[in-house]
This record gives structure tokens, sequence and C-alpha cells, in this order.
């Protein structure tokens, strides 16, 4: 199953993508997709329902984040091999992980606006896991147990502000519109192995990054158990799980993000987003 949420900006409607990739509206059913949707015994029954129940969506409209009401972003640093290898850092021996502000979170195709001051504004194409059953202390056994689903996240990045400024990489994280999320939540039945998901990132029509979730150096049910120790884990929140190689950082020489580029990230089976680049305006 497919869930999405739909419409103007603070006006979204919940719906669902059938298998003839039409939207098909939920508001009938419930008021939202949020963290309490999120939980198995409400995802079951909706995954029982017949999606030719749900009226069509006839027009085109914007797509939101797929889930309302996110508790918080706990995202990965260097946990692809060859990312790692080409920022020339050392391969960690446990996940590194921070956060990003629930106020970058954004629709799959919304604005990616670069904040005053940026020159080096950068993508990474990520694996979101959404969390739909409380997590603290569970092994890595039974993580899945825990996960609601998969969605594409772009981490985007201001590097000047997240390497070469004193204090943590929050800061080059978290602006507004650097967390695409979307188009979708893919339940897990429809996501057989998340460890063999190819996931890409093209900007301005040449492919940047091009890799696979295999190359993973911590899979994503060893994320949750770890994380799930440091901090307690509730429905509806994302674990952004780190990205290829490809950033514009670890290209010679660099290449950043500039207004008016167009990112398309996407994921085997998660859907791809399409977002435009624009400057903070003055």
């Amino acid at each position: 199953m497919k869930l999405l949420r739909y419409g103007p900006k603070g006006e979204e409607r919940p719906g669902l993508l059938d298998a003839a990739g039409r939207i098909r509206d939920l508001s009938d059913r419930l008021p939202d997709i949020t963290p309490e949707t999120l939980m198995s015994d409400r995802l079951a029954r909706l995954s029982g329902m017949d999606p030719e129940e749900f009226p069509l969506v006839s027009t085109s409209p914007r797509l939101g984040c797929p889930v309302a009401g996110v508790g918080k972003i706990v995202a990965i640093g260097l946990n692809y091999a060859d990312h790692a290898a080409e920022a020339g850092m050392a391969l960690p021996e446990e996940p590194i992980i921070f956060t990003k502000a629930i106020t970058s979170l954004s629709g799959p195709t919304d604005p990616v606006v670069l904040p005053r001051g940026s020159e080096k504004g950068d993508w990474e194409a990520e694996l979101a896991v959404v969390i739909g059953k409380r997590a603290q202390y569970v092994e890595e056994a039974d993580a899945a147990a825990h996960i609601a689903g998969y969605a594409v996240m772009n981490d985007v990045s201001e590097r000047a502000f997240q390497l070469e400024t004193t204090g943590q990489w929050v800061k080059g994280k978290s602006f507004d519109t650097f967390a695409p999320f979307g188009p979708w939540l893919v339940t897990p039945d429809e996501v057989p192995d998340p460890q063999n998901l190819r996931i890409w990132c093209e900007v301005s029509g040449r492919m940047m990054q091009d890799g696979n979730t295999r190359t993973m150096v911590f899979n994503v049910f060893n994320l949750v158990s770890v994380v799930s120790r440091y901090m307690t884990l509730m429905p509806g929140d994302i674990i952004a799980t780190g990205t290829p190689p490809g950033v514009g950082f670890g290209m010679k020489p660099p290449r950043f993000l500039k207004p008016g580029d167009v990112m398309r990230v996407g994921i085997e089976g998660l859907g791809e987003q399409k977002t435009e680049v624009k400057a903070w305006p003055e």
C-alpha cells in the first residue's frame, strides 16, 4: 500500500495510490495520515480495503509529506562505504547519529530554498524508514515489527554550515525545505528487501548518485535497534539512513546547488521527487 497526502500546503487530504497509479481519496475513512494511522492494527484495516471503494482524484494535485505530525527526524551519517570513501572519512564503527529539524520537512515537489549566505548547498538521496510502533531497546531481530513503511528523502545540506563552523552537523541540515519527503509512504509488504533498492539523484539532467542500499554499512533493522538504545522512537518518527556516493562536495572540483537547479531523487519501488532550487528572497 502506498499512502500519501495531497492538496495545498496546510490543507492536505489523506489518500492512497491504486494499482494504476491513480490517487484515491481516503478522507471519508480517516481525517489525515498521522502517527496514529501508522500503528499496525490501523494499517492492517486500511490494507484490507479495496482501493476501488475510494473516490478517484481526477486532478494532478500537489503532494505533501505523506505523514503529518512527524515527531523527529533522526539521520545517519557515512552509512554507505563508497560515500565514506569519497568523503575521505573512515568507516564508522557504530552509526553516526544526528538530527534534522522538523521544520525542514517539505513535500516531494516543493521548492528547496537555499538559506541566506549559502554557497555550498548539496544533495543526499536517502531511504527513509518510518516508525509505526514505539521502539525502545529493540533487538535487531524484532526491528521489522516497528516499521510502518519506507519513503524517499533528500537530506539537503549546506556544507559550509555543516562542516566549516563550530557546533554540530544539525546547523547545515535543518533549514526549511531541507528534507523533501515522499511522494508516498510504502508499507513493508511492498518492500520485501529494503537492502536491495536502487537509489539515485539527478541534478539538472546529470545523474549524480546511482547506488544501491545493499552498500549500507548498517542495515535498516540494525539502525532501528541502535537508535532505540539512545532515544525512544515513536510512531511517525523518521530515520534517514544515509546516502550513496555522488554528492556535490565529494566531486573534484566540488559542485554545489544553485538557484534554478532541478533535483530528481528516487528509490526503486518508492517513487520519485522533483524539486527546484531557489534562493532565499532578499
